[in-house]
């Protein structure tokens, strides 16, 4: 297969604008194979129909020029690890054209924006931080101790029965989980998995209804939509804000009601330490952030925080402003990130701690944030939520009942938790958090989502729900999905067989293992 490539029209000047940033006499294919690796380190994806995007117009590279032959099965496997095609595959080409314009275009913007950057600054970046992600970076995810932070939250330690279905044969008849008895449950997290329109959304939020409606209100919710709610979907969930009180919040058209940064101890020097470290960790972790951007953040954090009054806490602008000090007029991936996140007002600037715990929340992350801004907002969030609860004393068990303070929703587990450094946080979270009263619940389209090489998630989620899923001939991750035998995984196979729109099978105890059943929808109540 040849690789015969021309760039666009566009991108020829660039090509040479930016080749003239090299050492003289370096030729105009080194800026190509750059471009490429730069394109895939930044995460761009791209789909058939966009294999027209550019023209064909540009600079013209033969494939013995593009590539030296000695590393040219190299890039062909860069491309087929990021799209997982096989290396005959005849498209290989048109993504090496694409990556190569699209990664032309984000050079030639960095330069055009950052006048002294220059191109020594760009490769000691770029191969620092192709280097961290080969060495992760270890993040200490054990929660950071605050004697400061003061947050409290009232548990519910009656029984929580929720209605979540009604018998096929009989409409009327109800199934009823007992959500929160420890005789029947050891733990709280439940995983639902079903593909588009399926009615797995609607089954969530009947859930949480269920839960808040059940606790008296007493036990809150977080709603974490990673994709953002759309304006046409908003009306349709109103009557779900209605019902369980809980404000909607849209960022970063409305700020989040909290500073990621006030699980830290503001006045225990050394518990500050530890929390501005956790903080810059995940800041660099789930921003793909190198070893040296690492240190200027911590730098900027730790001088941002010795300028504030006992109790109070930085906010991003601040930790921006002396950032820029440090770094000069120097602009990379970590003054990007911090800008935007400052920029976009993701967060509420407040200088005290907020209690945001004591209310519903459904939160939508917009889609025209970038993907490092969501990834870093949910996790600081996530981060957030686990660190406060786990300063919290555990709930007590009252007359084989877990007292229960909190639900933690995700939406769209397969994309935040499809990578091995995203799915860290989360085994901690769910190993640890049911003891403080707070239950996780997963959503996501399929089922080999939640069972990982490194980790089964699912094994984790002690209640199982299985919608309509495109893998329902994966019978070997149904039964480990949901904690089947040979044989119950066999009725579950012929149900999955001929399920419908809103139906499901589950693992719950309360109805026979590998049965359909009429999924509650919040809709219907």
């Amino acid at each position: 297969m040849q690789i015969n490539i021309r760039t666009s029209e566009a991108n020829q000047e660039i090509v040479r604008k930016l080749t003239s940033k090299l050492p003289i006499g370096t030729k105009e294919n080194v800026i190509a194979r750059i471009a490429l690796g730069y394109s895939l380190q930044n995460g761009k994806r791209f789909n058939s129909s966009e294999f027209g995007l550019y023209d064909s117009k540009g600079k013209e590279y033969k494939d013995h020029i593009l590539f030296d032959a000695k590393y040219r099965d190299f890039y062909i496997a860069l491309i087929c690890q990021h799209y997982g095609i096989y290396k005959t595959n005849d498209n290989i080409p048109k993504y090496i054209k694409l990556h190569i314009d699209h990664g032309l275009e984000l050079m030639d913007n960095l330069f055009s924006n950052n006048n002294n950057y220059t191109f020594l600054d760009f490769l000691t970046e770029h191969l620092d931080k192709g280097i961290s992600m080969l060495d992760p970076v270890k993040v200490s995810l054990d929660a950071v101790k605050n004697n400061n932070q003061s947050i409290e939250k009232s548990y519910f330690s009656d029984p929580i029965k929720i209605l979540v279905g009604n018998y096929l044969e009989n409409k009327l008849e109800e199934i009823v989980l007992n959500f929160n008895d420890t005789g029947i449950y050891n733990n709280n997290h439940i995983a639902v998995a079903g593909s588009s329109g399926t009615g797995k959304t609607q089954f969530a939020l009947q859930l949480l209804k269920e839960i808040s409606e059940k606790s008296n209100h007493h036990v809150n919710f977080i709603y974490l939509d990673f994709k953002g709610l759309k304006d046409d979907d908003l009306a349709e969930m109103q009557p779900f804000f209605d019902r369980t009180k809980a404000q909607f919040i849209d960022a970063p058209k409305t700020p989040f009601p909290v500073n990621p940064l006030s699980f830290i101890d503001s006045i225990n020097d050394i518990n500050k330490q530890m929390g501005i470290d956790k903080f810059v960790d995940i800041i660099c972790k789930y921003s793909n952030i190198g070893i040296k951007q690492r240190g200027k953040l911590r730098e900027a954090t730790i001088e941002t925080f010795h300028n504030m009054k006992p109790g109070a806490y930085p906010s991003f602008s601040e930790i921006y402003e002396q950032l820029l000090g440090i770094v000069g007029d120097k602009r990379d991936t970590l003054t990007e990130i911090i800008d935007e996140l400052s920029r976009y007002n993701v967060f509420q600037e407040d200088k005290k701690v907020k209690n945001f715990l004591n209310q519903n929340i459904y939160l939508s992350l917009s889609g025209d944030l970038s993907n490092s801004v969501r990834f870093t907002s949910l996790f600081l969030i996530i981060n957030y939520i686990y660190n406060v609860f786990m300063n919290m004393d555990s709930t007590p068990t009252d007359n084989g009942y877990r007292a229960m303070r909190y639900v933690l929703l995700i939406d769209e587990a397969h994309v935040i938790f499809k990578e091995k450094k995203y799915q860290d946080i989360l085994e901690k979270i769910l190993r640890e958090i049911r003891s403080k009263g707070v239950s996780v619940v997963l959503l996501s389209q399929g089922i080999e989502e939640f069972n990982q090489p490194t980790f089964d998630f699912s094994s984790m989620c002690e209640i199982s729900f299985l919608l309509n899923v495109k893998d329902k001939n994966n019978t070997k991750a149904i039964n480990k999905f949901l904690g089947f035998s040979d044989k119950d995984g066999l009725k579950a196979y012929r149900s999955l067989e001929k399920i419908q729109k809103g139906q499901a099978i589950s693992n719950i105890k309360e109805f026979p293992k590998g049965e359909l059943f009429e999924i509650k929808q919040f809709y219907n109540s």
